[in-house]
């Protein structure tokens, strides 16, 4: 396949260095010449110097007959144009491109889209952390949580502790357990080892377990591993970025949200914004900046990257996350 990669930072490179190795033809565009040197030294690849939306240089890339085009530049606008010219001009058949801003992503069903911007595949890093982080909050004790066919079907790990009905069993009672419930262990990993699983193998403390489920029977799946937490209600974030307020925004609905700032526009910006979060302004890597008798049961640290202190956390919070930069 023929692939051009706009883009050489992190997130480019690293989409190179995997997809060179596959038998694919790989061009990446970049306006910086270094690092494109860098990565010709490296793999087996074409490099072409220039602004990626500008027609001659994807013409130059190879454009004309490319199967795909990855648009993954720091510039959301140019990714956006870039697939534009790509669909208008070289008709390339699959146009994928990188958009962070959450005004963009706000409104993606109606913006991308071949009538509007033609882009078949949006990837969206920072609403992705948003809603990973939304459905750990959601199912207190999992390890991960990932929705599949719009959100009707769940994969699940979940950490196997002692007090489950299903430890020290075989499998197959799970069905004795929830005659009315369909699920299916897809992997157990012990020791850091995978196991696959069958109707005897008998669950262990400690065993991550992998299983499928519908969306409204993961908690009823997650009670045979362990016991199940109480469902949180009052949330600490930490960090007004665009995952901060993103996340603010999701849980506010359902939950009591607090937020930490440590920016004074931002925070009289997000205090405007978010309708039922509470905006604190202050910097957490201070102790004595949070707030005074506070109740809460989860706190989430979402540093930006500019951030550099360390965060020091109230010794009272049971459970703290943070999400490394």
């Amino acid at each position: 396949m023929k692939i051009i990669i706009l883009g050489a930072g992190q997130v480019g490179g690293t989409l190179a260095e995997n997809l060179v190795g596959e038998n694919n033809d790989i061009t990446v565009v970049d306006t910086n010449g270094e690092r494109l040197r860098t990565l010709q030294d490296k793999f087996d690849l074409r490099v072409v110097q220039g602004h990626g939306s500008h027609p001659r240089v994807l013409r130059e890339a190879g454009a004309d007959d490319a199967d795909m085009l990855v648009a993954v530049t720091s510039s959301d606008e140019t990714n956006m144009v870039a697939c534009q010219v790509a669909y208008s001009l070289f008709n390339t058949p699959n146009r994928i491109a990188r958009i962070r801003s959450p005004d963009y992503v706000r409104d993606a069903d109606k913006l991308f889209h071949s009538d509007a911007v033609p882009i078949d595949h949006l990837i969206a890093p920072e609403q992705l952390v948003i809603d990973n982080i939304y459905r750990l909050i959601e199912y207190p004790g999992a390890l991960q949580v990932v929705n599949f066919a719009e959100g009707k079907v769940s994969l699940a790990v979940v950490k196997a502790y002692y007090g489950g009905p299903l430890i020290g069993n075989a499998l197959s009672t799970m069905r004795e357990h929830m005659p009315h419930i369909d699920t299916r262990v897809a992997a157990i990993f012990r020791h850091d080892r995978p196991i696959r699983p069958q109707g005897s193998t008998i669950v262990e403390a400690g065993d991550e377990v992998f299983f499928i489920a519908a969306s409204q029977h993961i908690r009823a799946v997650m009670s045979e591993l362990q016991r199940l937490e109480k469902p949180y209600k009052r949330i600490m974030l930490v960090g007004g970025g665009n995952i901060g307020a993103g996340l603010a925004r999701r849980l506010e609905k359902d939950y009591s949200v607090k937020l930490i700032e440590r920016n004074q526009h931002r925070a009289a910006e997000l205090a405007e914004k978010l309708q039922n979060t509470i905006v604190f302004f202050g910097d957490a890597s201070i102790k004595n900046c949070w707030p005074k008798n506070i109740s809460i049961k989860l706190i989430c640290l979402l540093p930006s990257p500019t951030m550099t202190k360390p965060i020091s956390c109230p010794p009272c919070l049971p459970n703290v996350w943070v999400r490394k930069r």
